[in-house]
C-alpha cells in the first residue's frame, strides 16, 4: 500500500481545527465512517470547549418547543412533500387563534419555551392575517419565542404582499417574530431545486432572506435535506454556501447569524419524488462532514426525528452537540411516513447514557433553569 502523505496533512489540518475547502471535504467524505466520526467529534470538542463557562464538552442540549404548521394549503407542490394540500381539498386548513392558544398552553405546561411556526405558501392569507396572529401570540404569551417562517415563505410573502422582504421581516418582528427557522434549505444548488421544487425559492433567494434577517439582528438556523437527486459534490456546495453566508453575517454589527445547522434525509413515503433514499450511515457521514466544514457555526443538531432515537444518539458522537426538540407536534415528516416520538425523559436518558449532562436550552442556546 502506498502511503499518502497529503492525506496525513489533511487529517492533521482537520485535527488542528483549520478550515478546509470543497476538494478536501470530498476526500474526507470518502474516509471510513468511524475515522470521519472521530474527526467530527474532535472538532465538536474544539468548538464547544469555551461554551457554558468552559463546560461545553460536558453538556448536550435540547429544546422543548412545538412545531405548529399554521396552514397546509400551498401552491408550490414540492415533489418531496406529503403535507401540502390545495384549497379545495377536504382536509385543507388554516389555524385559528383559539387553536393556537390551546397549542401554546399545552407547550408551556410541558416546560416549552418556543413555538416553531411554519406553513404552506397560502396565496390568499393577507399580511394583516400574519401580523394579527403574531401580535395575538406575543400579547398573550410574551414568554414564548416565535421561531417562524422559513426563507421560502418570505419569498412567497414578497410576491403575495407586493413588498420587499426586508420590510416584511421588520413588520413581522415588530408584531412578535423572534427568530427564523432554516426550513426550505433542501440543497442550495439550483439544478437540484429546479428538479424537486421548481416553484420554490431558489438558492440565492433563500440565502438572501437569511442575509436580510441577520443584518436586522435575527438569529436563524440552517438546514439540509439530502438523499434524493443531489450528488455528494452538491451536498458540499450546499455546505460552502451556508459557510460563506455565515462569514458575511458574522461581519455585521447586528449580531444576527446562524446559531445551528441541522441535516436530515429525504423521507419518501407518500411523496411524488421517486428517488432512492439513503440510510443511517450516509446520514452520519454527512453530519460529521458538516461539523468539520461549518467551522463558523457553533451548534450541530442531531436529527432523531428522521433517524430514530438510536441513530439520533449515535449522532452525538459524530459532531452533534444538540439533540433538538422533543417535538410535541410534528406534521410534515410524519406525513412522509416517518414517525418517531421522544419526551424529555427519553432525551435526558440518551444524553446521560453517553456520559454527558443533559440541559434544556432556548433558541439562542442559552441554558434554561
Amino acid at each position: 500500500m502506498i502511503h499518502d502523505a497529503s492525506l496525513d496533512e489533511l487529517l492533521q489540518k482537520v485535527w488542528d481545527g483549520k478550515r478546509i475547502d470543497q476538494a478536501e471535504a470530498l476526500r474526507l467524505y470518502r474516509l471510513p465512517l468511524e475515522e470521519l466520526g472521530a474527526l467530527a467529534d474532535h472538532r465538536r470538542q474544539l468548538k464547544k470547549a469555551e461554551a457554558y463557562e468552559g463546560r461545553g464538552n460536558e453538556i448536550i442540549t435540547y429544546i422543548v418547543d412545538r412545531n405548529v404548521n399554521y396552514t397546509n394549503v400551498c401552491n408550490v407542490y414540492c415533489k418531496f412533500c406529503a403535507f401540502y394540500r390545495t384549497e379545495k381539498e377536504s382536509d385543507a386548513y388554516v389555524i385559528t387563534h383559539d387553536e393556537m392558544d390551546r397549542k401554546i398552553e399545552e407547550t408551556i405546561a410541558l416546560g416549552g419555551t418556543q413555538i416553531l411556526m411554519q406553513g404552506g405558501h397560502h396565496p390568499k392569507l393577507t399580511k394583516q392575517w400574519y401580523l394579527d396572529l403574531l401580535a395575538h401570540m406575543k400579547a398573550k404569551f410574551p414568554q414564548v419565542n416565535v421561531h417562524g417562517f422559513s426563507p421560502s415563505e418570505f419569498i412567497a410573502f414578497q410576491e403575495f404582499f407586493n413588498e420587499p422582504v426586508e420590510q416584511i421581516i421588520r413588520d413581522f418582528v415588530k408584531a412578535g417574530l423572534g427568530s427564523i427557522p432554516g426550513g426550505g434549505g433542501e440543497i442550495l444548488v439550483d439544478r437540484v431545486r429546479k428538479r424537486i421544487a421548481p416553484l420554490k425559492a431558489m438558492s440565492d433567494e433563500w440565502l438572501g432572506v437569511m442575509d436580510v434577517a441577520h443584518r436586522l439582528g435575527l438569529a436563524s438556523s440552517a438546514t439540509m435535506m439530502f438523499g434524493h437527486v443531489e450528488t455528494v459534490e452538491e451536498r458540499i456546495e450546499h455546505l460552502e454556501r451556508v459557510r460563506a453566508q455565515q462569514d458575511k453575517s458574522l461581519a455585521y454589527a447586528s449580531g444576527g447569524a446562524f446559531t445551528a445547522f441541522i441535516a436530515w434525509t429525504f423521507q419518501a413515503e407518500n411523496t411524488k419524488l421517486k428517488a432512492p433514499t439513503v440510510g443511517a450511515q450516509e446520514y452520519l457521514r454527512v453530519q460529521a462532514l458538516a461539523r468539520i466544514y461549518l467551522d463558523n457555526i457553533p451548534n450541530i443538531q442531531s436529527s432523531w426525528v428522521t433517524q430514530g432515537q438510536e441513530i439520533g444518539q449515535i449522532a452525538l458522537k459524530f459532531g452533534a452537540n444538540d439533540l433538538g426538540s422533543i417535538m410535541i407536534e410534528e406534521n410534515v415528516v410524519s406525513q412522509a411516513g416517518t414517525t418517531f416520538c421522544m419526551g424529555v425523559v427519553d432525551m435526558q436518558r440518551l444524553i446521560r447514557d453517553l456520559g454527558y449532562e443533559p440541559r434544556q436550552r432556548d433558541n439562542w442556546y442559552r441554558l434554561v433553569n
